[in-house]
Order: structure tokens, then sequence, then C-alpha cells
């Protein structure tokens, strides 16, 4: 395995609700190593997201710490957070997220224009919407797309800018099994491809088997599990 690329160690995040304090994570420790892929299942509601939301910087733990590449992620510098989240993290979430005025090559070259990378964007965005076989496709708006059309643009906005991690929540659930399966498999050759590592949540037992590894969390931490193990926590494969 090779070395680190993104720790959490010590990680604790709680929310108010009324007066009850709900403690989701506790004490959470993770080593995500560049370009393996980590499945992290769980029941709903029990802190995935929230999980990846800290490990991508958009969300602050209230105690631990979190290095990417050994350095503690700067809660405190704003403008330093903003490049970590679009320089270095890829972030595809079960609902695509893409802007519904722009066409599909300007929602994939939006971060590469807020991360400074003017004079190739389009050139960029273009390419990586043809390797997902959206070549047709790439001026018609989020309402002109398919389901499945939507989340590959979605996933091509994720990697265009060559992260080092991509934080897939979900990212299929809101698909057909058939189209699923196959965004599923268009992310896991990208990553083969290019090499970032992947932090996936979810509920699918054929996708979490198809990981380096496969993570329980509960009570707020995280607990290894084998390929047969996790089948137990996992419904029943979509047919």
């Amino acid at each position: 395995m090779s070395k680190p690329v993104l720790t959490a160690r010590g990680v604790s995040r709680s929310f108010q609700s009324g007066h009850r304090t709900i403690h989701v994570l506790r004490d959470l420790d993770l080593e995500i190593s560049a370009g393996e892929s980590v499945a992290i299942i769980g029941d709903s509601g029990v802190g995935k997201s929230t999980l990846l939301h800290l490990l991508g910087g958009l969300d602050r733990p209230d105690a631990g710490t979190l290095k990417f590449d050994g350095q503690a992620l700067p809660w405190d510098d704003v403008d330093a957070i903003a490049r970590y989240r679009n320089l270095r993290i890829g972030f595809v979430f079960q609902f695509h997220h893409l802007l519904p005025e722009f066409t599909a090559i300007e929602n994939v070259e939006m971060p590469l224009r807020i991360g400074g990378n003017l004079d190739r964007s389009a050139d960029t965005a273009r390419g990586m919407l043809v390797r997902l076989g959206l070549a047709e496709r790439t001026n018609h708006t989020p309402a002109q797309l398919s389901g499945g059309e939507q989340q590959r643009v979605a996933i091509a906005r994720a990697i265009a800018g060559l992260p080092s991690i991509v934080l897939a929540d979900e990212p299929t659930g809101n698909l057909d099994p058939s189209t699923g399966h196959r965004v599923f498999a268009l992310l896991r050759e990208l990553q083969h491809q290019n090499g970032f590592a992947l932090v996936l949540a979810t509920h699918n037992e054929r996708m979490a088997a198809r990981c380096d590894r496969v993570l329980r969390l509960a009570d707020g931490k995280l607990q290894s599990l084998g390929k047969d193990d996790a089948a137990g926590y996992l419904p029943e494969p979509e047919r």
C-alpha cells in the first residue's frame, strides 16, 4: 500500500437538535492511501455523509485532526481550504447538483475556471465528456439529459481537475440498477486511468465488494470488514 494521502485522527463531530446534542462521529481514525478505493457502509443517518464532508473540507470537525499529504487542513484560512476543495478533492453526490442554467460543458468547466485554469478549461471539459460518452451532449442543459447522463456530467466535473481524492456519496443511489452499474463501472475505470483515491459511501453490496477495503461506520467509529462480513450489513444485491 502506498503512503497515506489523507488521514483523520481522533475526529469527532456533533450537532445540536433543540436541547439535545447528537454525537455523529466519535474519536474516529482513518487513513486513505493514494490510488486505493474504500467503501464506507452503515445504516442511513449514521454519519457517512458527515464524514465525507469533513474529508472534503466542506465541514469542520469539533475535535481531532485531518491531514492531506502530512499537512493539517487549514481550517482558519478560508482561501486555502477553498483551494484544497477545488484542487485536491472531487465530489460526486447522489443528486448531481449540476447548475441548471448551464450546459454540460459549462458545468464541467466551472471548477476549472474557479481554480484558475482559464486557457484550457473548455478543451479539458470537452475531452472529459467525450471520454464519458457524452460527445453529443456537451451543449445540453441538465434538464435535457437523462439521470445517467447527468451523473456522468457530475463525474466529469469531479475528475476534470485531476484531484487526488474523489469522494462519492451514494453516487448511483438515484439511478436505476442497470444505469447505476454502468456509472459506477465508469467511475472505477477512470480511477484506474487517473490514479485518484476513491472513498465511496454506499448501501450497494456489489459496489462495496469491488473496492479495496470495506469499512462499517457505527456508533461514530469505523470498523474494518472483510468482504464476506460486509455482505451481512448490506441489502441483497440489486437484480
